[in-house]
């Protein structure tokens, strides 16, 4: 990624693509249905979506050379834009139940199976693979395509072995290991069985391929390392391991061992009243496998070498904003936490996003930020209103393009945030995540319940003394429960993929 003036990006059209999940008007939408993670698979062909059920849904590409000229004579695709012409659809391919809700006996608490992060591995010999994570427990998933076959006999039941396969689907989409049958066969072996019956029977039965059936496998579950929720998972380069990370600690794990793992930051006081920041994200160097960045609700970027210590915590270079020791009120360090980064492809610039502002970060300059994007800088007079109705802790996600010069994050009243290094002005382009996006709505907020969060206990945020400083029923200028959190850009052409509430939509440039 370079910034010269030679190879400044043009600013961007979004046009809409696709939408999946979309809800009819006036139809209540269940909490279990939200989505709560998005994610693209590293060549671009293959699409993760999590929700707070713990369920997870995998799109692909659909097959072709592209979408648009599939219809089309040479003469009428020559004026139409090439980059346009070529972006990507993609069609549902499988779902399956990640997580369950589960009961901490020893915290006496109820862990809830949403899904905080998915995140794509290596897959060298051509399967899938994917993590994904609730608040204490990783699994690891494969996804795999096997071949349905249906067994014809001239004297028995023609569909035996249909019916099998149907049950085998349906207990690999509940997320169970170990599918069982009426007659304890395994999906492993149904194409044996059928070819045996083959063999058997060669004069009363046919063997006819009905098609291919996608189904997931758990393969490794990594459990008991997280006394915090965990916020980040990220795979390494080296294809081999990943970290994840909670609100004080970081863990390095080998895919391949599940009960054992490193701590490698350690951000816990002998004394939790010195605590004074928690980790909020951390991601792995795209290139240089001993390199990770992690983030802080001090609005910090730490870069750490893992090759100098076991513990790195302490030999850290540091990311932070000179231009921000002005005037602090008590919420600076609130709307100063890190909710999400993001590494650039060439490893050097790094993407941030804070309740506040969406920021760029060339690794090499430690005082500020290469640019700043003001997101939601008309709300600041509104602080108050939004720490009692905690939308002040609303975590956004951030996203750029493959060749690190576009960038996009989410707003409230479901807008798409992009901004363009070097390109018009630094409001970039606001659109609404619909089918409609230049539909206009206002909305009033209303008020939430407080929710409990370590981030509170560092800063000793309390309702006290705050109670009449402003009401709950304050009119804002956006909806403040319609947001759009989660969002991913495709790694090799300009496709977004954002999630509204339980609809996920995408758009092209």
């Amino acid at each position: 990624m370079t910034f010269s003036n030679d190879s400044s990006p043009s600013a961007f059209e979004w046009k809409f693509s696709q939408v999946f999940g979309e809800r009819s008007p006036g139809e209540d939408v269940q909490d279990i249905d939200i989505i709560s993670a998005v994610e693209f698979e590293k060549s671009g062909d293959y699409l993760a979506v999590g929700d707070r059920g713990g369920r997870v849904v995998i799109f692909e590409r659909k097959a072709g050379k592209d979408v648009l000229s599939e219809h089309r004579s040479r003469n009428e695709l020559e004026p139409l834009d090439f980059v346009a012409m070529q972006h990507p659809e993609f069609q549902y391919k499988t779902e399956f139940q990640s997580h369950e809700p589960e009961f901490d006996y020893l915290k006496s608490m109820e862990i809830e199976e949403k899904i905080n992060k998915v995140r794509w591995c290596a897959t060298p010999n051509g399967s899938l693979f994917i993590l994904s994570t609730n608040d204490k427990t990783i699994k690891l998933w494969k996804v795999k395509e096997h071949k349905v076959k249906k067994v014809k006999e001239m004297d028995l039941n023609p569909i035996v072995c249909s019916e099998n396969a149907l049950l085998a689907e349906r207990s690999f989409i509940s997320g169970q290991n170990k599918p069982s049958f009426a007659n304890g066969n395994c999906l492993e072996w149904t194409d044996k069985m059928a070819n045996s019956t083959l063999a058997s029977h060669e004069g009363h039965t046919k063997i006819a391929n009905i098609g291919d059936a996608t189904f997931a496998r758990c393969r490794k579950v990594y459990a008991h390392a997280h006394d915090f929720n965990i916020n980040s998972v990220s795979n390494n380069s080296d294809g081999e391991t990943f970290v994840s990370a909670d609100d004080l600690r970081i863990n390095l794990w080998n895919l391949e061992v599940s009960d054992q793992c490193f701590n490698i930051i350690d951000m816990k006081p002998s004394n939790m009243d010195d605590l004074t920041e928690v980790i909020t994200s951390a991601e792995f160097h795209p290139l240089h496998c001993n390199l990770l960045a992690y983030s802080s609700s001090r609005g910090f970027i730490r870069l750490v070498d893992m090759r100098q210590s076991a513990l790195c915590d302490h030999s850290a270079r540091i990311l932070q904003d000179g231009e921000s020791h002005g005037f602090k009120s008590f919420f600076t360090e609130i709307i100063a936490s890190i909710s999400d980064i993001k590494f650039a492809t060439d490893g050097r610039h790094i993407l941030s996003r804070d309740y506040m502002n969406l920021k760029l970060w060339d690794t090499h300059m430690e005082t500020s930020p290469v640019a700043i994007y003001k997101i939601h800088e008309h709300l600041r007079p509104k602080l108050c209103d939004l720490y009692n109705n905690d939308t002040i802790f609303d975590k956004f996600d951030c996203c750029l393009s493959g060749d690190g010069l576009h960038f996009a994050t989410g707003s409230y009243s479901n807008l798409l945030r992009s901004f363009s290094y070097g390109v018009g002005s630094d409001e970039g382009i606001t659109m609404e995540a619909s089918k409609n996006p230049n539909r206009k709505l206002h909305h009033q907020a209303a008020p939430r319940g407080r929710r409990s969060s370590l981030s509170n206990l560092t800063r000793g945020f309390y309702r006290q003394g705050h109670e009449n400083s402003s009401s709950g029923n304050s009119e804002f200028s956006c909806n403040l429960n319609s947001k759009l959190l989660h969002l991913a850009w495709h790694p090799r052409t300009n496709l977004i993929a954002c999630a509204a509430g339980n609809t996920l939509l995408m758009y092209y440039a």
